[in-house]
């Protein structure tokens, strides 16, 4: 098969090369964006009198048959014409004849590539968009059925004061909602058309960038005809914020391995998001959370990958760049699973609310709220935090906890303490009292589920 390329050359290309050299096997992803580029790319010249129309509808007939065809599983593709664009276009030329050929006329593959895979990524963006607002939804459903339930809330995986479901669970739609508006930012960016850049140096024929822009959804054309085939920022912003949306996932995924082992006995996963054991007939392993934990670590690697491709190259495009597009696609790819597979997992759960509240009675939660009693009664914080320090290093060695002290005890360690206190140290008292801005207090998560609510707004299907 001949190389659309091939003039200059006087020997076949290796097959080994040829191997190396081809992308189409991950590549053909882009079909619906190299055919949207290419209408928008024909009808431009035509516009412009560089097209006739006769070639606009064969050109257009020609493609739409082509996606088609692909969408049906009837279109072969092949090594040996490299990429996606190059087969598409064979495809076409081989279909409508010499008009195939013209509608390569003011655009290199270099433009070509650049377009499609902003058009891909702008798509991605905004199907992971609706995937994050899912798992922010589901969030917000558990908050309101089982957000009253209070557990420990730990520092450094020790227990340290109590707090209410529902505002540990809010934590997370807060780390979602900034994955978002990360994702809104870099798709800002990816909206500007490569589209008429050519292979590096623009053309002499009298492009109307402008119009293919608008035509494909960007905002603009690029400013730069060096930028527009070269950079690849946008991918790099993409996967970087994909990273960080696959840490919030693998710190949330961290959680329901912990709590659903028999240590904590927090939570139950639903048998549908768990397995068992080959030997092990008693064992329910939260494969689930722990493979988004795990997946965790690729999408970073995508991130490794797309900068260590880009840190070395001179202007303009390299074949070095052909390395961006399976990194890219892994990063979305990964991403999306883990989103929507947490998203399914979520409300399968089933929290064991006695066992939470029980582990608050364990670990002197309400310590701080007995620094803070008497620090409201005038002893100086510092001073406050000792006498409450000796206090509990009291009840440890005598196998005590705080709700149980009588008044009598309490003044053994300060005359500062007065009946009230047998009220505060509760750990309903302590949720409850809570009531700074962002805090767990009843009321405030009440204000923070409706605000969440408000913000997120319907959820598409």
């Amino acid at each position: 098969m001949q190389k659309t390329w091939g003039g200059r050359f006087t020997e076949p290309t290796d097959a080994l090369v040829q191997r190396l050299n081809a992308s189409v096997g991950f590549d053909q992803r882009l079909h619906r964006e190299d055919i949207d580029g290419s209408l928008a790319h024909a009808r431009m010249l035509a516009a412009q009198g560089i097209l006739s129309a006769e070639d606009l509808a064969a050109i257009t007939a020609g493609l739409e048959h082509i996606r088609a065809q692909i969408a049906a599983g009837e279109f072969t593709w092949s090594e040996a014409l490299e990429d996606v664009h190059m087969n598409i276009e064979a495809r076409l030329t081989e279909a409508i004849g010499a008009a195939g050929g013209r509608l390569h006329t003011a655009r290199s593959r270099n433009d070509q590539v650049a377009t499609d895979i902003r058009l891909w990524l702008m798509r991605r963006i905004d199907a992971l968009d609706t995937a994050l607002r899912q798992i922010q939804g589901a969030l917000l459903d558990l908050a309101e059925r089982d957000g009253q339930a209070i557990l420990p809330g730990y520092t450094h995986l020790q227990r340290a004061q109590p707090i209410l479901l529902a505002h540990h669970l809010l934590a997370y739609f807060e780390m979602f909602d900034r994955d978002r508006g990360r994702l809104v930012d870099c798709r800002k960016r990816a909206a500007e058309s490569p589209l008429g850049a050519a292979a590096l140096a623009g053309t002499p024929f009298p492009l109307d960038r402008g119009a293919t822009a608008a035509a494909l959804g960007f905002t603009r054309p690029m400013r730069n005809s060096l930028d527009a085939v070269a950079d690849r920022d946008f991918a790099v912003e993409f996967t970087a914020a994909a990273a960080l949306a696959m840490v919030h996932l693998s710190r949330l995924g961290e959680e329901f391995v912990l709590w659903s082992s028999q240590e904590f006995a927090f939570v139950s996963l639903g048998d549908a998001f768990a397995t068992g054991s080959s030997i092990m007939p008693q064992k329910k392993n939260p494969d689930i959370p722990e493979l988004v934990r795990g997946k965790t670590g690729r999408v970073f690697g995508d991130l490794v990958a797309l900068l260590t491709v880009l840190k070395g190259l001179p202007l303009a495009y390299n074949k070095d760049l052909q390395e961006d597009k399976e990194a890219l696609f892994d990063a979305a790819d990964t991403l999306g699973d883990c989103l929507d597979v947490f998203t399914r997992l979520l409300p399968a759960c089933r929290f064991h609310v006695a066992r939470m509240r029980a582990a608050c009675d364990d670990g002197f939660v309400t310590a701080t709220d007995v620094a803070d009693y008497l620090a409201r009664r005038g002893l100086p914080f510092r001073e406050a935090h000792h006498v409450t320090g000796r206090l509990v290093g009291w009840c440890i060695a005598e196998g005590r906890t705080l709700p149980s002290l009588s008044l009598e005890e309490f003044r053994r360690f300060s005359d500062v303490f007065d009946a009230d206190v047998l009220a505060a140290v509760t750990v309903e008292a302590s949720v409850a009292a809570r009531t700074s801005e962002g805090g767990t207090a009843p009321v405030r998560v009440a204000a923070a589920l409706s605000e969440a609510r408000g913000r997120l707004g319907a959820i598409p299907a």
